[in-house]
């Protein structure tokens, strides 16, 4: 899968790129154990960092960086970024935008009179033909300070301009600064095809292996990441 990241040349120079998810994992998650006590076990467990597919979604696909520290103060934002003249006037030059509280609306996503915050992108991104790009907040990551919120775009064919990522502040008493590189989105490239859904009851043979797997991995860690879980590349 190529994805071709394209940015203002003049503003090149001091973009940050976005990278694979699987490097800009949290510290949070580097620093927690891989075995905690349960007082309901009565003995030490697996942590959630021992779970594959809970870290394999952190790592799909890539992130998209916040271009400069942003200084939040109860809901106001701040930033001091000295951007180079881009080469066109439409090129936007601030990190984020807004949305206003009445395009949400008649939905769960309205907070009052509070806007959304919109993510700038300076990158655009072209996919190869047939795939679109599942954008959404940082798989796991409940420790940011706000919520993108999800959307697929169609990135083989719309790729001339970036994406505006819109998201929910959800921590309105937040004082700090997001700093430059915080990855704000998660974008997961997807084949653009039909599903066709099929029920069907097990036979004999997949309710004993159900059975026999179900054992083994209750039995034994790890039976999921050394026997079913996929190499991944990138």
């Amino acid at each position: 899968m190529r994805v071709v990241f394209r940015c203002d040349p003049a503003l090149e120079a001091v973009l940050p790129r976005p990278e694979p998810a699987k490097q800009g994992l949290p510290d949070w998650l580097k620093r927690a154990p891989m075995e905690a006590f349960s007082e309901f076990h009565g003995r030490d467990i697996r942590t959630v960092k021992q779970c594959p597919p809970f870290v394999d979604a952190m790592t799909a696909g890539f992130l998209i960086p916040l271009p400069c520290d942003v200084r939040c103060d109860k809901g106001t934002f701040t930033w001091d970024w000295d951007l180079p003249q881009p080469s066109t006037p439409e090129q936007t030059r601030a990190p984020l935008n807004f949305h206003v509280a009445a395009q949400l609306t008649g939905t769960p996503l309205a907070q009052g009179e509070r806007p959304a915050i919109k993510f700038n992108s300076f990158w655009t991104i072209e996919l190869e033909p047939g795939w679109s790009l599942l954008a959404t907040h940082p798989i796991n990551r409940f420790d940011l300070p706000f919520r993108t919120l999800t959307g697929l775009i169609d990135s083989d064919r719309f790729h001339e301009i970036g994406i505006f990522f819109p998201a929910l502040w959800t921590d309105p008493d937040y004082v700090g600064v997001l700093p430059k590189g915080l990855p704000v989105v998660q974008c997961i490239p997807v084949k653009r095809e039909a599903l066709e859904l099929s029920f069907e009851s097990m036979n004999a043979e997949q309710l004993a292996r159900f059975s026999t797997t179900s054992q083994e991995i209750l039995g034994e860690p790890g039976i999921y990441k050394s026997r079913f879980r996929a190499k991944r590349g990138g």
